[in-house]
């Protein structure tokens, strides 16, 4: 097991994904302890960033380690975006070395960390934690081979770690910060999608069922662009009746580039500008949440 190995197995970009999360249930957190003086810790916001991190590393590994033991990723055409890390079929870690770092992972970070918050903030934090640690395991043997495998990312990626940032400050799970989540479980889901339709035919030699493989590429970049858009209906709906403060309006902000993605995603036939939109989506995954999270902070702000 080399360094350059761990390094590359665990994606070290990807994980700005898991940061932004943390931020935005810690926003949303915050901004409620200002409107309804509920409590709020920037200590418990540092260390669930920190486990929310450590989990998006684990999906990662365990992810390339199923994929090599399957020998998906030794038919994969790999992309910065899609198709693994490669650090397996370059020989930088052995399949063995994947499953354990995967389970270090949990042994020596996830379970102290989950056990903390369960002891400080409650019971009720914990069916949460069992879901996301059965997402990560279950994802890539099991749920990539149920017909519509995306829902699971937008969850787990997307709702899961807002509700947990917001629950470890408030010991509850509140209506608004599940509105809040929702943005994140549409952009998350859309993340995958897109991904996938370069690996459609590696997909299907370890049966693997993704969007794009059951409904075909047209009919999932039709669905891809429904999906986004219902990123900016939802922000737009929650502020009007007050679910969420007015500066998250600043998310609208990407339109133009949702919008570049959308036609992007029709272009999965040409390799270039496919690619291109894959990248763009990612700058929209990103940057959409953390304007969210950036009008909670600057709603709080105004009323601080």
């Amino acid at each position: 097991m080399t360094f350059k190995g761990i390094v590359t197995i665990i994606r070290i970009p990807f994980l700005i994904l898991a940061l932004i999360l943390g931020i935005l249930g810690a926003a949303v957190a915050w901004y409620e302890s200002i409107c309804y003086g509920s409590s709020f810790n920037i200590r418990y916001a540092i260390l669930a960033t920190f486990g929310l991190l450590v989990a998006h590393a684990a999906v990662n590994i365990l992810n390339d380690y199923f994929d090599a033991r399957s020998g998906l990723d030794y038919e994969t055409s790999r992309t910065p975006f899609s198709g693994g890390s490669g650090a397996v079929p370059s020989s930088l870690l052995t399949i063995q070395h994947s499953l354990w770092l995967g389970i270090a992972c949990f042994v020596i970070f996830l379970i102290p960390i989950a056990l903390f918050f369960i002891i400080k903030t409650g019971w009720m934090l914990l069916p949460l934690i069992v879901l996301a640690a059965l997402l990560i395991i279950f994802y890539t043997p099991i749920i990539l081979k149920m017909g519509y495998p995306e829902w699971s990312s937008g969850l787990g990626l997307g709702i899961l770690p807002v509700m947990g940032a917001y629950f470890v400050h408030t010991g509850e799970y509140t209506f608004t910060a599940f509105i809040a989540s929702m943005p994140s479980y549409f952009l998350v889901h859309n993340l995958l999608l897109l991904n996938e339709f370069p690996d459609v035919e590696a997909d299907l030699t370890v049966n693997r069922r993704t969007l794009p493989i059951v409904i075909g590429k047209k009919r999932a970049a039709y669905f891809f662009s429904v999906v986004t858009l219902l990123v900016y209906i939802w922000v737009i709906w929650a502020v009007i009746y007050h679910y969420m403060p007015v500066f998250t309006l600043l998310s609208l902000l990407t339109l133009p580039v949702a919008v570049h993605v959308i036609k992007g995603s029709f272009q999965y036939d040409d390799r270039k500008l496919f690619l291109e939109a894959m990248k763009k989506n990612v700058l929209l995954v990103l940057l959409t949440q953390a304007l969210i999270a950036a009008g909670y902070i600057l709603g709080g702000l105004l009323l601080h």
